[in-house]
C-alpha cells in the first residue's frame, strides 16, 4: 500500500501550488479546491483564509522533481 503524501503541485499552480497539490492528494479538480478556498476568503472576511493559504505555503513542501 502506497502511502500519499502532500506536496506544493509543481504543475498545476496558479501562485504557490498548494491548491494544486491538495487537488492531488485529494484526487479532485484544482479548480474545485480553488472555488471552496475563495468561498472560505468570502465567508470568513480576508484574513483568515489568507492566512491559512500563506501559512500552508510555508509549511507544506514542495514537490520534488523526478
Amino acid at each position: 500500500m502506497e502511502r500519499k503524501k502532500l506536496y506544493r503541485s509543481r504543475k498545476d499552480r496558479v501562485f504557490g501550488g498548494v491548491c494544486g497539490g491538495l487537488a492531488e492528494y485529494f484526487d479532485v479538480d484544482a479548480t474545485v479546491i480553488r472555488l471552496i478556498l475563495v468561498f472560505i476568503v468570502i465567508c470568513t472576511g480576508f484574513a483568515p483564509g489568507v492566512l491559512a493559504y500563506l501559512i500552508a505555503l510555508a509549511v507544506v513542501p514542495e514537490e520534488k522533481i523526478a
